[in-house]
């Protein structure tokens, strides 16, 4: 065998032959020894979530690692990554055992494991699945902690000097054998988290009186040299394994993914400005062979570009047949979001260390448990959903007769991982200024595209006021049709065909359905809503020197032609509008006596 500077025995082919026949045997050995009486597949529920903490365990995700080990690196991340799904909310009952690979199962590309940095008989070599012990180390930690029995646990075979190793706190596992298993006599819950740098591991019980576990005893084992790199950096040309590792494993430091759905130009702009080359464009499809406007993103020369067509198509042919308004629209938008973002869980590389993320995807991703381990930034385009349904619900108090603004509200899940994944976002950007402003400091506040002006045509005799928007309770209907019954001398247009049906506030107003081109001969646009995520005919009006009477929910830049009202209010929008007419009025005799 070739000796190496720092005393370590080149792996050679037939070494790693018979590891291979020896794990086999000791594999059906414990498969054989099972039949009949392996422990159960536990359930993830509830039951136990607020229960108090018997223990937090952490640890670092990513070492300083050089291009040439960092593939690996990330590799052990998207083990854990995966890992992580199969344990998060399990909750075990008293007495029942806890096997961390019958939890688990067989790690396979399947399932979404990769090749990983994993403690081979003295090297670091990649194998799939490969990183896993440090999730079992830090498991078989906090049921110490806890004082949980435990029932099978093996150490490492190599012991590093400083490493968990050394104070006998590891636990090392080898698919099916080598297993780490525990139980207490109260029922207890795991919970496992990745943050941006941080594998996170829980547990929790309703009482700390449990089994205690055997006192730890300290390794009479020297510790050894630590392996001078994995095996693409380890210097050992010569080893069989290094060529393929290296084949397979390129040099890299990581890119950034943009996640990406609806176009709008603020975006667009941003996401262009902030782009690398060698970063990762995944849109719903390629908006210009498609002839989608909506998705026709500006995708960078110098990024990897890909698509989610199928499910964009199938989300497009589902809304086709969508009503105008209603709860089952609102749960068909939300499939179909979920199936784009399920799309693109699939074509995130392990090598991604930072995200850019369409908003109404986030919390579909979060569910899938992809953003572990990754920071990310959101385009924010909407409300959150849990601020969104209270001034829903606000807006159904002051409107109780209303037919919409309670027709639908969120899955209380949906509503957790939007929560807890924006909590864990960096920056949250947005053209919005109300969004902004709720956001605080965390906020990016792009301006807003202010679109070509258009040309206004000659004031009627009668002024128009136009509304951009259904007559829906959320979008101001019912304070605007208050302020119009109030004697306001004016033609109203609207948009869109939705309605309040029975409860339609427009009964008895003077108003007919318009079209943007009506825009052009409006003496004001009006829109006091209480929710409106992309207000593109305010803008335009604005643009245009159109007055707009508009509520801050609105989110709308500064202008000298924005007329704001705190909310929604009746009274407020009767006395601006009163005064916008009357100098439309004015201007019109000017007009006749010129």
């Amino acid at each position: 065998m070739i000796q190496h500077e720092n005393e370590r025995e080149t792996p050679q082919r037939w070494q790693a032959f018979a590891f291979q026949v020896k794990t086999r045997l000791f594999q059906m050995r414990r498969a054989i020894a099972e039949l009949g009486k392996r422990p159960l597949v536990h359930q993830k529920t509830r039951t136990l979530l607020d229960a108090p903490i018997l223990a937090e365990k952490r640890t670092a995700l990513w070492l300083k690692a050089s291009a040439e080990e960092f593939p690996l690196t990330a590799g052990k991340v998207q083990n854990l990554r995966v890992a992580s799904r199969a344990f998060h909310g399990l909750e075990i009952p008293a007495d029942e055992v806890m096997s961390f690979w019958r939890q688990l199962g067989r790690t396979t590309r399947r399932k979404g494991f990769v090749s990983g940095r994993e403690l081979r008989e003295g090297c670091i070599v990649p194998a799939i699945g490969g990183g896993l012990c440090q999730l079992s180390g830090r498991l078989y930690q906090a049921a110490l902690d806890s004082g949980l029995e435990i029932i099978e646990r093996h150490g490492h075979s190599r012991v590093i000097a400083g490493s968990q190793a050394e104070q006998n706190l590891d636990a090392t596992v080898f698919w099916n054998y080598v297993d780490l298993r525990f139980r207490s006599n109260k029922p207890w819950r795991i919970e496992v988290e990745l943050t941006t740098s941080e594998l996170v591991v829980r547990i929790r019980a309703l009482s700390n009186e449990v089994h205690q576990s055997s006192p730890v005893t300290m390794r009479s084992a020297p510790p050894r040299a630590l392996p001078s790199g994995d095996c693409l950096s380890c210097g050992m040309l010569e080893c069989f394994r290094h060529p393929s590792a290296v084949k397979e494993h390129a040099p890299a430091m990581g890119h950034s993914a943009f996640l990406l759905d609806a176009r709008w130009p603020e975006f667009d702009r941003w996401c262009a400005e902030h782009s690398r080359p060698g970063d990762r464009w995944l849109t719903p499809m390629d908006g210009k062979k498609w002839k989608k406007p909506n998705y026709q993103w500006s995708t960078p020369a110098e990024a990897t570009v890909r698509h989610a067509t199928f499910a964009a198509m199938l989300r497009s042919w589902n809304q086709r047949r969508l009503p105008a308004q209603g709860a089952r629209k609102q749960h068909v938008l939300m499939r179909g979001e979920a199936e784009i973002a399920r799309a693109y869980a699939t074509m995130l590389d392990p090598k991604c260390r930072h995200l850019v993320i369409s908003q109404n995807l986030l919390p579909h991703l979060w569910q899938l448990g992809v953003l572990g381990g990754r920071s990310f930034d959101v385009l924010m385009e909407r409300w959150p959903m849990e601020e969104m349904q209270r001034r829903l619900d606000q807006a159904k108090v002051a409107h109780p007769q209303s037919t919409t603004l309670a027709d639908f509200r969120a899955d209380e899940e949906l509503l957790r991982a939007e929560r807890e994944a924006l909590a864990a976002a960096g920056r949250l950007i947005t053209p919005h200024v109300a969004l902004a402003k709720y956001f605080g400091a965390r906020a990016w506040l792009l301006p807003w595209e202010m679109p070509a002006p258009i040309a206004r045509t000659t004031a009627k005799e009668k002024p128009v006021l136009f509304f951009p928007a259904s007559r829906l309770g959320r979008k101001g209907a019912f304070e605007l049709a208050t302020s119009l019954k109030s004697g306001i001398n004016a033609e109203l247009r609207f948009l869109g065909a939705a309605d309040e049906g029975d409860a339609d506030p427009f009964v008895g107003i003077e108003c007919q359905r318009g079209n943007i081109a009506d825009l052009a001969s409006a003496s004001a646009v009006v829109i006091p809503a209480w929710i409106e995520h992309q207000p593109r005919l305010a803008l335009l009006a604005l643009a245009s020197g159109i007055p707009v009477i508009a509520t801050e929910a609105c989110g709308l830049p500064t202008h000298e032609s924005l007329h704001l009202i705190a909310e929604p209010d009746a009274n407020a929008l009767t006395a601006i509008i009163q005064s916008i007419l009357k100098s439309w009025q004015a201007r019109l005799i000017a007009s006749f006596t010129e």
